[in-house]
């Protein structure tokens, strides 16, 4: 594997690979001297074009945990605002001498574009509401932490379908690692085109998240993208939560080992509210905690790993 752009990049094999080598990694939190010298030698540069906390830290701590040059660009503050192009901006980064590139951007398809112009290792941090590839893994991580094996394990992911990158990379991994999905959402976030695409893939969709709850092993909510609606999806926020939120009473109907998770940043009050962030059944920080050593486990072996 030389990049890692989508989901559907990994068989089955390589992702249990991934996070087996992530299990390792997740070890090395733990030591007094978190340091490995796996990528010595190797610059590692994160191209960030939209805002990030979680993403863009964690990968920098993946890197110079594995003793990596790690390099920070955003497009604030770079030759970005003053209108140079994705193409020249690449090309000039990766004409440093790079070995690994680490990109968000707002358009889909941006990372695949950027491997036919540069020679460099690259990793699809982010690309608009296409993909999130390390984030499905570090959600699968986190649940087999807590569940096992997650063949044959029902999840049910939540909200905000139609603008999350988060949603295609959880759908294509979780049914490549045997979990079955329901995407659950209200009809105007529900994607287009998803009845042939549930038949293509084989998941299941419902407008009903009382009636799914039960009988789910983990629920992911969806943070509801504002930034990215430019027309009233719902009427209120208040009726969103009421149809759709996991509130104190919906925690009550899940299964006393279910778990939930949240790729974040929170909407608290809107799409989960602080009884069921805050709870024994919530794995928010545990994803947050798995963030680095995914991570961690992809620039191995992207980077290091053959040799």
């Amino acid at each position: 594997m030389r990049h890692l752009l989508s989901a559907a990049d990994l068989s089955r094999d390589d992702a249990l690979q991934l996070l087996e080598t992530a299990t390792a990694m997740h070890d090395v939190q733990h030591r007094e001297v978190k340091k490995l010298p796996a990528l010595r030698g190797r610059t590692v540069v994160n191209l960030f074009f939209e805002d990030s906390t979680r993403t863009r830290s964690s990968f920098e701590i993946a890197g110079k945990w594995l003793s990596a040059d790690v390099i920070n660009v955003s497009a604030k503050g770079s030759s970005v605002s003053k209108g140079e192009s994705l193409r020249d901006t690449v090309m000039t980064v990766a004409a440093m001498g790079i070995d690994g590139l680490v990109i968000r951007h707002h358009a889909s398809g941006a990372p695949q574009q950027v491997t036919q112009w540069v020679d460099a290792m690259v990793v699809n941090a982010g690309d608009g509401t296409h993909e999130h590839p390390t984030q499905a893994l570090l959600d699968a991580y986190t649940m087999q932490t807590r569940l096992g094996d997650l063949d044959g394990r029902h999840v049910a992911i939540v909200g905000d379908l139609t603008h999350s990158r988060v949603v295609r990379s959880n759908l294509i991994l979780l049914r490549t690692l045997g979990a079955r999905v329901t995407l659950v959402a209200p009809p105007t976030l529900m994607p287009s085109g998803v009845g042939a695409w549930a038949a293509a893939e084989g998941f299941a969709t419902s407008y009903d998240l009382d009636e799914v709850l039960p009988d789910a092993d983990a629920v992911m909510m969806l943070r509801v993208q504002k930034e990215r609606m430019s027309g009233g999806f719902f009427p209120t926020p208040r009726e969103y939560t009421v149809g759709y939120g996991l509130t104190r009473e919906r925690l009550a109907r899940l299964a006393p080992h279910a778990v939930i998770c949240h790729p974040g940043p929170m909407n608290r009050g809107l799409e989960i509210t602080a009884d069921a962030a805050d709870s024994a059944q919530s794995l928010i920080l545990d994803q947050v905690s798995a963030g680095v050593a995914v991570r961690m486990s992809v620039l191995y072996h992207l980077l290091g790993g053959s040799e």
